[in-house]
């Protein structure tokens, strides 16, 4: 599953070096045996009390073991039906199953919120009634007779689902968690399709189906899925057949022979478009809105190549019948990984000019490798996730590196790197962790991305070759099974035969991360590099870290191979003459903080010759206020010229607000890039810094962005003219309000948030009802400003409009921004109450605790 996007504001918290507290375990002398001398000396250990705890201190929850194996579940077949007006699900569910060792004479199945009306034991087509327990969660089978592990049974539950009407929940990565989600069901919204889908991790889907809804569980499966004619459906595996019905229904039947975990099964209902592709001998099919046949390919395209590059590494052909990918409305995640069948955010939809800016290959290969890792092998309990999680997320790094080069890669292990570290200023928890308080909380950027660091870092200690052997030996000895942690490190340890206990105890099984003072210093002859852990070894271990040092003297580079491994230690070099550089952890490969003091000489010659992307932006934004010196001036307008697009936009970004008259010596190149420029993210940039410098004497170059085929310098042309205070600038963004793009609506909806007037209500009601996910959040942040300034468009319907978000959008996060909207009429009685409500009706802890409740 993927959760959240890749953004450029991660870049400088991913540079941001920090300190911390200081270790707190005494240590003795050593010496390396790579040709550099290491002295370690006792750091005085802090005194901790209680008052001292930090806020990211490791909680204590119970303990949550895999679920007990009672039964085996052998197969499921489904037979369903809908109720669009109820929203219901009418089903059949047959299920084959066996006691998993021990006798047994009752099976306990996961079934919420359904209308049980029926279990029988099933001798072929004959049922023969059982008793049966249902508390609404639970359905507790009284079988007939007790049952050994040798004996199968197939037990048929009729049914009815009710998703929602049952009580709500979801976190961060997976904002709802009712399993079968009808949208649009009666065809009330003009603007959206109806449509049908499900979502079933982490134990969603026996919200539609009895199951035993445990991620160590796994059948084969049957679907019968009987619609209108008009709809296409798709589940996992092969598509079989369909049947005409009497009543003028369709049945289509799907069936996977291959066995899956029950929270991987997936349906998908509606009017789509499938664009047909292929990947070897199996299908691989795009299905989308019919607007977005055309462009299908060019958003999933590389689909093909990117299965055929992870079955190589890999050694294990892709294993699934087909692999198909549907877009659809109003999904509750960014992606989800269902067996052959992955499903995504309609923010995937992309038209031809959208196309010029995004791709999203990364969220596609993350959902890919998921079929290896997450579906073909399992994690055995929420608590291991990370051996589906951050396999998916390093695959972004793999696929970026094989297709769009080092430097691609390198930004993406550094934009997770400042995920990780966001998150742990308030809460550092081991990768794999059995004590949580609700599984969705393992949905974190721990899982995510400190994991695929960690996987980067594992990578690197055994080499390619040993990297890719010991996953072959990994997915091929535990295919079809569920996992734990132990075994990923015994496929490694048997691969490589060395002992990697070490190196899984201090990155997977305990929190934090190393926190390392390094200063440099060199005399007669000899270079001394001093490295201090300074995390507090209270709350996490003292790291031993196998890396390289990096040293550049006389022009030329000499890398030492060190390990870190002490809370201080003084490591020194025979080096000629005195360095011009000395770069610790030169593969950039850790995961942990560096400070690490450098002059700006070093930093100059730091950007123009590591010839890495971290080591070049971190220079630039050390740098930013020393534009007034020559060199460091050159060193920015060499990075105008980066060959990464990446580069010269941070490289713009750090030059928008130079001192008074250091603007003249790169404001032509600036200019020049805004208009030329081939990256459309990077003429957006040099537009909005033109805006910041003096927008009124730029304006011929506001005019023609605006008319740029890419809609970001297309937006900020328009925040930029709009900027300047032109008289025709209502006019002129009038042009654009047809727009339905993303970045033009937002740059309109920031514009009339302000200078709109009470003509723009017309403008803003038809987006917000337009508009959804990331989109709507900030249309709803300019719409709370325009409230504020247009006491008169304080109207019922925008009441209405408000209150239904903020009662019963499925986005937390939107209903959040609605009341924050709402809160601006809330001199209104009638608001006043509406408040209150929607207080009393919230669930989610985040929204109560921002509502003071």
């Amino acid at each position: 599953m993927n959760h959240r996007f890749l953004s450029i504001v991660g870049l400088a918290a991913a540079m941001a070096f920090t300190g911390g507290c200081s270790a707190n375990k005494a240590v003795t002398d050593t010496t390396t045996g790579n040709g550099a001398t290491a002295e370690a000396v006792a750091v005085p250990a802090d005194t901790i009390t209680a008052n001292t705890v930090p806020v990211w201190a490791p909680q204590k929850h119970a303990f949550n073991p895999s679920r007990t194996k009672e039964h085996d579940l052998l197969h499921t077949k489904l037979r369903v039906r809908f109720d669009w007006e109820k929203q219901y699900l009418n089903g059949t569910a047959e299920l084959r199953l066996k006691p998993y060792f021990y006798p047994q004479d009752t099976l306990v199945l996961d079934a919420k919120g359904m209308d049980i009306h029926s279990v029988s034991l099933m001798k072929g087509d004959d049922g023969s009634p059982l008793k049966y327990s249902y508390d609404g969660q639970k359905l507790a089978i009284n079988l007939n007779k007790t049952y050994t592990r040798t004996e199968e049974y197939v037990v048929e539950i009729n049914y009815t689902a009710k998703p929602n009407e049952l009580e709500a929940g979801g976190s961060d990565a997976i904002t709802s968690d009712k399993g079968l989600y009808f949208i649009n069901p009666l065809g009330a919204e003009p603007n959206k399709p109806m449509q049908i889908w499900t979502q079933g991790e982490t134990e969603a889907n026996s919200a539609w189906y009895p199951t035993i809804d445990s991620p160590n569980e796994r059948s084969t499966q049957e679907i019968y899925m009987t619609v209108d004619p008009k709809y296409m459906t798709l589940s996992n595996g092969e598509f079989v057949y369909s049947r005409q019905n009497a009543d003028g229904t369709r049945t289509d039947y799907w069936k996977q022979d291959l066995p899956h975990a029950p929270y991987l099964a997936m349906m998908a209902v509606g009017e789509f478009a499938v664009v047909k592709d292929k990947w070897r001998n199996k299908e691989v099919n795009y299905y989308v809105e019919p607007e977005y046949k055309g462009t299908a390919k060019q958003i999933f395209g590389n689909t093909p190549e990117m299965m055929e590059f992870f079955s190589t590494k890999l050694g294990v052909e892709y294993p699934w019948e087909k692999y198909s990918q549907i877009v659809v409305r109003d999904f509750v995640s960014g992606a989800m990984e269902n067996t052959s069948a992955s499903i995504f955010m309609e923010a995937l939809q992309l038209n031809e000019r959208e196309l010029l800016d995004k791709n999203w290959d990364g969220i596609i290969a993350h959902e890919l490798f998921h079929q290896w890792f997450g579906d073909y092998v399992t994690t055995e309990s929420w608590a291991n996730l990370p051996l589906n999680e951050a396999f998916a997320n390093y695959s972004e790094y793999l696929w970026a590196e094989h297709k769009y080069g080092k430097d691609e890669a390198a930004y993406l292990q550094m934009d997770e790197l400042s995920q990780y570290l966001n998150e742990a200023e308030t809460k550092r928890e081991p990768i794999i962790r059995y004590y949580y308080k609700d599984r969705e909380d393992m949905f974190d950027s721990h899982s995510y991305a400190k994991g695929g660091r960690v996987l980067h870092m594992l990578r690197n200690l055994v080499g390619d070759e040993a990297w890719w052997a010991s996953l072959n030996r990994y997915l091929t000895q535990n295919k079809y099974s569920d996992v734990e942690v132990a075994e990923l490190r015994m496929a490694f340890e048997d691969v490589t035969g060395r002992d990697l206990m070490w190196f899984f105890d201090q990155w997977f099984m305990q929190a934090g991360h190393p926190e390392l003072k390094v200063e440099d210093s060199y005399q007669n002859g000899q270079l001394r590099l001093q490295v201090t852990q300074t995390q507090d070894t209270v709350y996490a271990p003292v790291y031993r870290l196998p890396l390289q040092v990096a040293v550049w003297a006389g022009g030329k580079k000499t890398v030492y191979p060190i390990v870190v491994d002490k809370a201080k230690q003084t490591f020194t070099f025979n080096v000629p003459t005195e360095p011009q550089l000395v770069l610790f952890d030169a593969e950039q490969q850790l995961l942990g903080v560096v400070e690490h003091e450098k002059s700006q000489e070093e930093l100059v010659y730091q950007f123009k010759n590591t010839q890495q992307l971290g080591p070049k932006l971190e220079a630039m934004m050390t740098l930013d206020d020393s534009l007034q010196k020559p060199e460091v001036l050159q060193m920015y307008q060499t990075a105008l010229n980066d060959d990464y697009w990446r580069v010269r936009s941070a490289a713009i970004n750090r030059l928008s607000s130079p001192k008074e008259g250091q603007a003249g010596a790169v404001e032509n190149t600036i200019r020049q890039m805004a208009l030329q420029d081939k990256e459309g993210a990077v003429r957006a940039e040099a537009i909005l810094a033109l805006a910041g410098w003096n927008g009124g004497k730029y304006t011929p170059v506001f005019e023609q962005a605006m008319q740029d085929s890419s809609y970001l310098a297309a937006a900020a042309g328009i925040l930029a003219y709009a900027g300047t205070g032109a008289a025709d600038t209502k006019q002129r963004l009038a042009a654009f309000e047809e727009e339905q793009n993303e970045d033009i609506v937002l740059a309109l909806a920031s514009y009339y948030a302000m200078q709109g007037g009470p003509e723009k209500y017309d403008w803003f009601m038809r987006q917000i009802n337009q508009a959804s996910g990331s989109e709507l959040y900030y249309l709803l942040q300019s719409f709370s400003a325009y409230l504020a300034g247009n006491s008169q468009t304080n109207t019922p319907e925008v009441i209405t409009l408000l209150a239904n978000l903020a009662q019963n959008s499925d986005q937390y996060y939107v209903r959040a921004a609605a009341y924050q909207a709402l809160m601006v009429m809330s001199e209104k009685p009638e608001v006043q109450e509406l408040l209150q409500q929607i207080r009393q009706n919230e669930k989610d802890e985040r929204l109560l605790q921002l509502y003071g409740r």
